[in-house]
Formats: structure tokens, C-alpha cells, sequence
């Protein structure tokens, strides 16, 4: 008799570690928009980033030229999925929490199929509509959770500035999302660790002239060390670590089962900003994030597959 095949453990620690690695740099870029200008900030990120990955730039011997309609297509990618993700995200994140942004992220699967139905004319099951609402329930708490013993004039101004900013996290996960949909169509035809440093290159070249502006005026003789450890870690993560890390585990993994640890990103958000941001985390965060992870599962858990008959 046969035992069970081993599950990939390797492969399923570095999906997780993936997703774990995108909430925490999420949850982290609150204390770097704290020390850099938004879009300082995003150019050093896609400056480092460059650096470390202009070895991906080269074509595979197997990768045809580029066509016209695919430049265009990453571009596109470019513009929506790293600039301006990055600057949503990073104003999101200033004006709310890292809990806020882990839930909010947590929509990612979500908004993709809703936007995979639009423009892939692919359908939407009813486990996937179940999840699109728990999204949205989720990010509507969310927005009505108050800090307990907060001054009410306070109250007022800093809801306020949490309904922008989780507006500005939804456009990045619908910026996010659209990159996802368009890198559909590329996937077929480039390699991921061309289009990860093809993006970048573009981000770099889109966020540039901003990113100088903002550098002319800006001290960085007055930033500590320990910051720019944490830009550099934040740089690499976002454009380099968790892309391989994620190839890596898919590998073994089928795509359906790898979606389910998507889950750790709001997870790790939430733990940051808990625990090393010390944020308040009341009820209403607690049944945002449990909608937001509930959400993620409904749309990544894979189907059970259909039992053959006995013969």
C-alpha cells in the first residue's frame, strides 16, 4: 500500500512567507512615510529595487521580442500596479492604520474577479460573490470604527482622515487588482521576473521627476540608519523577495490551493500594527479583520473536486 504523497512544506513556507512579507511592509511603510515624502519615498523604493534586479531585465533564450501591444501592456501594469499603487497605498496607510490597510488589502481577490468579469468576461460563483461581500462589509466597519476615549473633536478630524485614507487603500487594491488582470495577459508570453523588473523600470521612470522635487528640499543627513535598513528591507521585499519566494512556492503547489495564503497578509498587517506600532485594535477592527480573512477564504479556497462513480 502507498502511503500519501508528503505534503511540499518548503513550498507552502514560502507562500506564506510571501504573503506574510507583503502585510509586514505594508504595516511597516507607516513608520517610513513618517520619516520620507510620499513620492521620495516610492522613487528611493523603485531605485533600490532597480538595482538589485537589473539582472531579470535580460530576456530568457526562449522569450521572443517584445511587441508593441505588450510594451503598452506594461506600462499600463506599470502606471496602475506599481505608481500608483505605491502612492495610494503609502497616503492610505499615513492617514489610517496598518490594521486598516491588511484589511483592506484583504479584498485583493475579490476586486480582481470583479474586474476579471468586466474586461476577461470570466464569471463570478456564488462562493466568490459571498466573498466579494464580506469585503465590503469588512472595509464598512472598518470605516465606522472609532477609537474608544477619543475627544469628539479629535474623533471627528481623525475619522475623517481614515475615510480618505481607506479610500485611497481601495484604489490601490483596485490599481493592484488591475495589474493582476493585465499580467494575465503577459504571463503567457514573458517571464514573472521580467515583468516584475520590466514594471519597476517604469515605476522608477514615472515616480522620478516627483521623487527629485521632493529630494531637493529633503534633509537625509537627519535620517537614522535604522530607517534606511528598513527602506532597503521595504524596497526588496516589495519588488523582489516576495515575487521569488512566491514563483518558488507555486512551483510545487497548484494555483488554487496557493491562493488560500493570501491570508496572512492582513494577518501580518494587523500583528505590525498591533504589536509594533501599537495601534488600537477595538471590536469593530477585530470583525473587520475576521470579514476580511473569511472573505479571503471563501474566494481562494480551492473546489472540491467532483468523485468519480464506482464501477
Amino acid at each position: 500500500m502507498r502511503g500519501r504523497p508528503r505534503a511540499p512544506l518548503v513550498a507552502y513556507a514560502c507562500l506564506a512567507l510571501s504573503m506574510a512579507l507583503v502585510g509586514s511592509y505594508v504595516g511597516l511603510s507607516r513608520l517610513l512615510v513618517a520619516v520620507f515624502p510620499v513620492f521620495l519615498l516610492a522613487w528611493l523604493r523603485f531605485a533600490i529595487a532597480a538595482v538589485a534586479m537589473i539582472h531579470w531585465v535580460r530576456p530568457t533564450a526562449d522569450e521572443p521580442p517584445l511587441s508593441r501591444a505588450q510594451r503598452q501592456l506594461l506600462f499600463w501594469e506599470s502606471f496602475l500596479g506599481n505608481f500608483l499603487f505605491s502612492v495610494f497605498m503609502l497616503f492610505g496607510v499615513a492617514l489610517s492604520s496598518a490594521v486598516s490597510a491588511g484589511v483592506v488589502m484583504a479584498a485583493m481577490p475579490a476586486v480582481v474577479a470583479l474586474l476579471s468579469r468586466v474586461f476577461l468576461g470570466e464569471s463570478i460563483s456564488r462562493r466568490m460573490l459571498a466573498a466579494i461581500g464580506c469585503a465590503a462589509v469588512g472595509i464598512a466597519l472598518l470605516a465606522m470604527a472609532r477609537d474608544a476615549g477619543t475627544p469628539s473633536t479629535t474623533a471627528e478630524a481623525t475619522t475623517t482622515g481614515q475615510w480618505l485614507g481607506h479610500l485611497l487603500l481601495l484604489g490601490a487594491v483596485f490599481c493592484e487588482a488591475s495589474y493582476v488582470v493585465i499580467g494575465k495577459r503577459l504571463a503567457t508570453h514573458v517571464s514573472p521576473r521580467r515583468i516584475s523588473a520590466l514594471i519597476n523600470l517604469w515605476g522608477l521612470a514615472l515616480v522620478t521627476p516627483l521623487g527629485l522635487w521632493q529630494a531637493n528640499r529633503f534633509d537625509f543627513a537627519g535620517v537614522p540608519a535604522a530607517t534606511w535598513a528598513l527602506l532597503v528591507f521595504y524596497s526588496l521585499a516589495a519588488s523582489m523577495a516576495t515575487v521569488w519566494l512566491w514563483m518558488r512556492g507555486q512551483r510545487d503547489v497548484p494555483a488554487a490551493q496557493a491562493g488560500i495564503f493570501t491570508v496572512m497578509l492582513p494577518i501580518a498587517a494587523a500583528c505590525i500594527g498591533i504589536g509594533v506600532l501599537g495601534e488600537p485594535f477595538g471590536r469593530g477592527h477585530a470583525v473587520a479583520l475576521a470579514l476580511a480573512v473569511a472573505g479571503l477564504l471563501l474566494a481562494t479556497w480551492p473546489a472540491r473536486p467532483q468523485t468519480a462513480e464506482m464501477t
